[in-house]
């Protein structure tokens, strides 16, 4: 188990070991989930290292408009169309 100190402003400095763990570097930021008690740290990732994430293998992108089209047909389906 790793532990560091917390300052009287608040920091602390984080374990080499968690700081390998989550890939960390000089620069990289952290996000701190709390749930139920306890605090979970993450590397946090811009948006670009998203990018692909909900490709699927042998299924072509959507077009913008294709998913304007496919939103409206749904609402309407639905009945909330909004209007």
């Amino acid at each position: 188990m790793q532990e560091s100190t917390v300052t009287i402003k608040g920091q602390t400095t984080l374990p080499r070991d968690v700081r390998a763990a989550l890939g960390l570097t000089s620069g990289d930021r952290v996000r701190y989930v709390i749930l139920d008690g306890e605090v979970r740290i993450l590397k946090a990732r811009s948006v670009k290292e998203l990018r692909g994430a909900l490709a699927r293998p042998g299924q072509r992108p959507v077009s913008l408009e294709e998913m304007e089209e496919a939103i409206g047909a749904g609402a309407v389906e639905s009945g909330t169309s909004g209007a």
